[in-house]
């Protein structure tokens, strides 16, 4: 009985990490393009960032009336923005849900304490290099 009841602790236990994932991707503005974002490309971005445990917002790319500008998937940025921001329309809107492993981990970041999940809500405005003829 006693190897039972750890066994189903240790498969609960799996299951809940397994659920757990590094981002969640939720596109709440969808758009149809033929050009998406990919690695490599030099894109603008405005955001919203935000404390999961509490609603606390720490940066916001609105507020300053300047939208982000990086290059994506090439480690400029946390990885749950390189990986979140790809193959994305321009115009679209996305909320990333990103654990600490990709985010600031351990370390924090400014406002950001330590191990925080972050989320943001963002917007791609462009992508550079591409006109109107090709999305």
């Amino acid at each position: 009985m006693r190897f039972s009841i750890f066994s189903v602790a240790v498969a609960l236990f799996t299951l809940v990490n397994a659920l757990e994932k590094p981002l969640d991707i939720q596109v709440t503005t969808p758009i149809e393009c033929e050009r998406k974002t990919k690695t490599g490309d030099k894109v603008e971005v405005h955001y919203r960032g935000t404390l999961e445990a509490d609603g606390t917002e720490f940066d916001a790319s609105y507020n300053r009336g300047q939208p982000l500008s990086f290059f994506v998937g090439k480690g400029n940025v946390i990885k749950g923005w390189d990986e979140g921001l790809l193959d994305m329309c321009i115009g679209e809107k996305r909320k990333l849900t990103i654990q600490p492993e990709y985010g600031y981990g351990a370390r924090g970041m400014g406002p950001i304490p330590a191990n925080s999940v972050l989320v943001f809500e963002t917007e791609l405005v462009g992508i550079g290099g591409v006109t109107k003829d090709e999305l």
